[in-house]
């Protein structure tokens, strides 16, 4: 039995998510080595939720030193099958001011260090995400948004770099002309992993800063993201709790569907670790 059906994953800000019931921690062991933190797992709106803090509990891990694939592999096990992403970024378009929300629908990759698939180790597989985004999630935490009072952009590209250093004023520039719309470092990896795992997966922007680009504007630092954050982190918590419903647990989308037919290697040919490792998934992928 799922012990949730809709996993929260909280960036920068957001440690904790106000209104769920009957809240515990467990400690889920995964393949991949342990996810940032213990998860909390408890009711929201009715529907049973699961919560991570991707930087773990008083923020203390850096974007590169994320365990991504423990992360959603978590998910992934507790029963999760729609993921909410909360993430700060800086806005990269003069009309995403600080403050101002965006529910993007695509990724740009630039990170370094990342491993970023659960393939390998002799299986191989190939997954489209030429839409990373699930279209009916973020049109629910939109319109959420929207009865919030906010702010909102709906679609628009997510850049996301390696960190922790914020863009060299020369990146930012470039950044800019390449016409990306919000810079992050976390959800891009999160996003591809959750595509292979076959789970739904929206992020909910936070813009906090005019990244170094903005001449009017102060170059990006980080006791004035927080000071952005507490008021954006409020409203973050209020479209959650607007979109997190007992309707929006599944939806008509394909994203379960993300893996299938992706896996290249003869399944004769797994080798036992890799594919005890894969079981939750091999079966999804039409293996």
């Amino acid at each position: 039995m799922a012990e949730a059906d809709i996993g929260v994953i909280g960036g920068s800000g957001l440690y904790d998510i106000e209104g769920i019931e009957a809240v515990r921690e467990i400690a889920v062991q995964t393949p991949f080595g342990e996810p940032s933190d213990r998860i909390h797992i408890g009711t929201l709106n009715q529907v049973p939720v699961a919560f991570l803090p991707r930087h773990g509990r008083g923020h203390r891990i850096l974007p590169s030193e994320i365990n991504f694939r423990a992360n959603i592999y978590a998910m992934k096990k507790l029963g999760v099958r729609r993921v909410i992403s909360v993430s700060a970024v800086g806005s990269m378009k003069e009309e995403v001011a600080p403050g101002h929300i965006v529910i993007p629908d695509q990724f740009y990759d630039n990170t370094r260090r990342r491993i970023s698939t659960f393939f390998g180790d002799g299986i191989v597989g190939h997954v489209s995400v030429a839409d990373p985004i699930c279209a009916e999630l973020a049109g629910r935490l939109y319109d959420a948004g929207r009865d919030t009072g906010a702010t909102l952009h709906r679609g628009g590209t997510y850049l996301c770099i390696e960190g922790p250093q914020f863009s060299t004023r020369a990146e930012s520039r470039i950044y800019r002309s390449w016409g990306v719309d919000v810079i992050g470092m976390t959800n891009v990896t999160e996003a591809k992993l959750a595509r292979e795992a076959g789970l739904c997966y929206a992020t909910v922007a936070l813009s906090t800063d005019y990244d170094c680009w903005h001449e009017e504007e102060e170059d990006v630092k980080a006791d004035a993201v927080l000071e952005i954050l507490r008021k954006n982190v409020a409203t973050a918590k209020a479209i959650i709790q607007g979109a997190v419903r007992p309707d929006a647990v599944g939806g008509g989308c394909a994203c379960g569907e993300g893996a299938r037919g992706a896996i290249l290697t003869d399944p004769e040919s797994f080798p036992a670790k890799s594919r005890e490792r894969l079981a939750i998934f091999l079966e999804e992928a039409g293996t």
